[in-house]
């Protein structure tokens, strides 16, 4: 009774708010069933032409389909992996799926593949693009997150390049590597940053429409700590140009600033290298910061760092708290970015997510206990730069998940962030709106659409219970829709908005 009691008081300082129905057109697909029963999506592009090709990891295959303009699917390709072959990344043009994966058949040998998926042939093929050695097991692309920062395409559609760690023993060196895009030829090898006593953490990369290739990554200066023991940066960002026949470094001036990392934007033949910034550690932010690179004379042209705005605390702290915390600059943690996205009049938005882990150890009696591990992905970060790279406006969202549950996409210069929610979003006494569900709680889809200025309004696209569960994180914007697949393991329907 007690308990009802208090899960009664909470609903009750909990005010409803009203939520209109998404303003894009909602449309599912008929339902088709896999031979096998699928895991993950590894990517999914959809061509000029409507048709949409899917990637995904099964236990021991992996699956390449190809979907008509109303997503019935008409090929569909099963190939065998083996366990020591692991996805590293992909790229999309011309019609074509490239997806690459690296086979590991020796402790010191690695053999990198691609599997291409032609969507106006519906055809598929496999070839491999190049092997190479490594040491004590060395993983060929480091530890990134996001493997796809390691593979870029130029503009034009002719190029793409590979970066790799090729870490020995006594040497710290990686490589580049540019291939013809239509004939995967190489064209070139360069290797860079090689030092015995420096180490470089690769962070983005960038190929323009000549070859010429941008590697931005991290150089520390002695060992591999963030900080120098009277509390400087341990570190310098350095861009590198790479051609066939040279490697020229820009370093990138920090002041008070620490930064985690950065990425590539290109914005009215441009590099805006844009990230967030600290002024305590490299895992806090501060606010936003750009640098603008002139390619012609390789210089840093200007270099902007701002605050969060004060809207960012209200929307995650509440309008009281707010005013304390944007009073002090109170710095967010843990935030990582997952879209760099830019409009048509070349503003540029980047969304990060709140990602970190707890561990609480679970006593089962006398015969002792386990640690269980809680993956937490929470409150979602929206910053827009104006086309100079000043900081145009902020927002966050106030979310609480334990599984990637979120995609973002432009139509109309217009940021629509589509997740999973509670049923009915909520608005909290203090102002702020919580995405999360509650204990006895369906969930919803929505759309949370913000205009040009950041002002949002919250849309429901469908109420899950009764219908079929959609995962956006898993879903692509191309041709001016967003297309995104259900959970189910081997039932499948898709959903469109557009």
């Amino acid at each position: 009774m007690k308990k009802l009691l208090i899960l009664s008081l909470l609903l009750i300082v909990q005010l409803s708010f009203s939520q209109s129905t998404t303003n894009l057109n909602v449309s599912e697909s008929a339902e088709y069933k896999d031979k096998v029963k699928s895991l993950d999506v590894l990517t999914i592009h959809t061509n000029n032409s409507g048709e949409t090709g899917i990637v995904r990891n099964a236990k021991r295959d992996f699956l390449f389909d190809i979907f008509d303009s109303n997503l019935n699917k008409t090929f569909s390709k099963v190939v065998e992996s083996d366990k020591k072959e692991t996805y590293v990344g992909d790229l999309f043009y011309n019609n074509t799926i490239k997806l690459f994966t690296v086979f590991a058949p020796k402790k010191d040998e690695r053999i990198v593949y691609c599997h291409t998926l032609n969507l106006n042939t519906k055809s598929y093929n496999k070839s491999t693009i190049f092997s190479t050695t490594v040491e004590k097991k060395q993983s060929l692309f480091g530890s990134r997150k996001n493997h796809n920062t390691s593979f870029a395409l130029s503009n034009n559609g002719k190029y793409f390049a590979i970066a790799t760690d090729n870490i020995r023993k006594h040497k710290n060196s990686y490589t580049i590597r540019v291939f013809d895009a239509e004939t995967e030829k190489l064209i070139y090898t360069k290797a860079y940053q090689e030092s015995e006593k420096k180490n470089f953490e690769h962070n983005d990369l960038h190929i323009d429409n000549n070859g010429t290739v941008y590697s931005l990554g991290k150089l520390y200066l002695k060992g591999r700590s963030n900080k120098k023991f009277n509390g400087d940066a341990n570190y310098k960002f350095v861009l590198n140009k790479i051609t066939k026949d040279s490697n020229t470094e820009l370093a990138l001036e920090l002041k008070d600033e620490h930064i985690q990392s950065l990425s590539i934007s290109e914005n009215n033949n441009q590099l805006h290298l844009m990230g967030f910034y600290s002024e305590l550690n490299v895992g806090r932010i501060k606010g936003g910061c750009d640098f603008v690179i002139d390619t012609n004379n390789f210089s840093v042209k200007s270099k902007k760092a701002q605050a969060l705005p004060k809207q960012v605390y209200e929307d995650l702290y509440g309008y009281r708290t707010a005013k304390r915390k944007n009073k002090k600059k109170k710095e967010l943690r843990n935030f990582y970015i997952d879209y760099v996205l830019t409009d048509s009049k070349g503003g540029t938005f980047l969304i990060a997510e709140e990602f970190y882990i707890t561990q609480v150890y679970v006593q089962t009696g006398m015969s002792g206990g386990y640690w269980q591990t809680t993956y937490h992905y929470d409150d979602i970060l929206i910053l827009k730069f104006s086309p100079s790279g000043e900081l145009a406006w902020g927002r966050s969202i106030f979310k609480r998940a334990n599984v990637p549950s979120y995609n973002t996409f432009l139509k109309n210069d217009k940021l629509h962030v589509v997740l999973n929610s509670g049923k009915n979003l909520t608005e909290k006494n203090d102002g702020r709106t919580k995405v999360s569900k509650g204990w006895f709680e369906s969930s919803a889809l929505y759309d949370f659409e913000y205009t040009t200025n950041g002002e949002v309004s919250y849309n429901k696209i469908q109420d899950n219970r009764g219908n079929t569960y959609y995962l956006p994180n898993y879903g692509t914007f191309e041709l001016d829709k967003f297309i995104m697949m259900s959970d189910g393991r081997k039932k499948k329907t898709f959903m469109t908005l557009e």
